[in-house]
This record gives structure tokens, C-alpha cells and sequence, in this order.
């Protein structure tokens, strides 16, 4: 993977799909600041106060690098695709995209097993804006090889959430996170914040692959909740953010 850098706005981005990018970092003179919502805000609620936010801090829409979703249950393969041409749509309006269309903004999306909220919605964002501090954030990856075919047909272990199946697939993830933090210089050790999507038993995967591996040199935070599309069963995204806000 290599990365984009955009110049007038502070930070590179490893390009990657329609929905999001595979991660962004700072560049010199550049931090992040990740903003977590005090409840999930409705899309169309969530988009309004991420303006508003931006406006109150005198940045531009392109200032938005990366957010975190949260949905009230898996998609469909064509469900999916709705939502995120809907989503890319308003990134598209705001002038985000890169100069060639590329979508520069990283991205997580996942289900909340219990509680979950009625609609889509923005759990937390983050922003780019001039200072010290850098950072850099890894889009959220399940279990889905890249390439052609039906996420069925791609996923690892598919159907399978018995132990060897659930480490087979935090093994995939894993890689996947490295390959995704690796074009901005970074490792796990860099991470401030590894978050791990599933409703699976951890401890296993925590004892035999996360630990050992070094990515949970400062915890995990462990949300109960599916990945976004049906069939997927573990996700994880990683960030460096020296500075974290939360709207009440």
C-alpha cells in the first residue's frame, strides 16, 4: 500500500474503497483530535453537529478524517452498498474527496448487539488541524478478503464461531491492521487506542494472538457488537490520538 498526501490539508491517506480509506496520518505540523459523541448521533443529526463543530473551530469540511458508526443490526451485501452510497454522497458535497475522487476518510461501522440504536449513526469523529502532536488512524477491518465476489464468499472462516474459527479470523484481522498501519510508519506499539469488535469470547484470542502480537500494550477496548455486514463476526480499528474530546 502507498499513500496520498494532501498537502493543503495536513495529512496522507492510504487509498482504498468508495466507503473509506484504509487509514490516515498527520503530516508534520498536523494533529488529530478524535471527538466521541455523549450518545450515537442520527446520520443526518451527527452530520449537522460535525459541521457545527468544525465551523466552531474554524475549519473546513475537509478538516473530517475519520469517523466511527454505529447501525442497528448487520447489512446485506446490497444493504450495505445503499448506505454507504448515501454516506460517500454527502463526502462528495462537503469537497472532502481527494482531487482524483478518492474517499481520504478512514472509517469503522459497527453493530451494538444490546441496545443498539434504531437507526445509523456517528459514535465519534476525528479532525485534522494544525499543531503538535501528529497521529494516525487505521479503518476498521473485519474478516472479508479484498477482491470480487459476495462478503459470504470472501470471509474467513465463514459461519464458523467456534474457537479455531474465531482465531482463524482475529489472525486475518491482525495482518490486515498491520498492512493498514505499515504506509504511515506505524506499528502497535504507536497505537493509543486498539478497539475490537465481536460478541465472541475474547479471552482466547486475547491470551494466544492479541497479547503476544504486542497490540494490546495499552488495553483493548472491547465493544460488544457485530461488524457491519451479516456473516462477519470480529472487527478491529486502531488509532494515535493525543487528543480526545466528548460532546456531551
Amino acid at each position: 500500500m502507498s499513500t496520498i498526501a494532501l498537502a493543503d490539508r495536513g495529512y496522507r491517506f492510504i487509498p482504498h474503497a468508495m466507503q473509506y480509506s484504509g487509514g490516515v496520518a498527520a503530516e508534520p505540523g498536523h494533529r488529530l483530535v478524535h471527538v466521541r459523541f455523549g450518545r450515537v448521533a442520527p446520520m443526518a443529526e451527527g452530520w449537522s453537529a460535525i459541521a457545527a463543530w468544525l465551523d466552531a473551530e474554524r475549519l473546513k469540511r475537509s478538516a473530517f478524517v475519520a469517523c466511527e458508526l454505529r447501525s442497528p443490526a448487520p447489512f446485506t451485501d446490497q444493504g450495505f452498498l445503499e448506505f454507504n452510497t448515501g454516506y460517500h454522497a454527502v463526502l462528495k458535497e462537503w469537497g472532502v474527496l481527494s482531487p482524483e475522487g478518492n474517499n481520504p476518510v478512514a472509517r469503522s461501522n459497527v453493530c451494538p448487539e444490546l441496545d443498539p440504536p434504531p437507526a445509523p449513526g456517528f459514535y465519534a469523529f476525528t479532525v485534522c488541524m494544525p499543531g503538535d502532536g501528529g497521529g494516525f488512524v487505521a479503518s476498521g477491518s473485519g474478516e472479508a478478503r479484498e477482491g470480487a465476489g459476495s462478503y459470504a464468499e470472501r470471509t474467513v472462516a465463514h459461519g464458523d464461531s467456534s474457537e479455531a474459527g474465531m482465531r482463524a479470523k482475529c489472525q486475518f484481522v491482525l495482518d490486515a491492521m498491520e498492512r493498514r498501519m505499515a504506509p504511515v510508519g506505524a506499528g502497535w506499539a504507536d497505537a493509543t487506542a486498539t478497539q475490537v469488535y465481536t460478541i465472541y469470547e475474547m479471552a482466547p484470542l486475547m491470551a494466544h494472538l492479541i497479547v503476544p502480537r504486542g497490540a494490546a500494550a495499552h488495553g483493548i477496548t472491547w465493544h460488544f457488537a457485530r461488524p457491519p455486514v451479516v456473516g462477519l463476526d470480529f472487527e478491529v480499528d486502531v488509532r494515535r490520538v493525543l487528543e480526545e474530546r466528548v460532546l456531551g
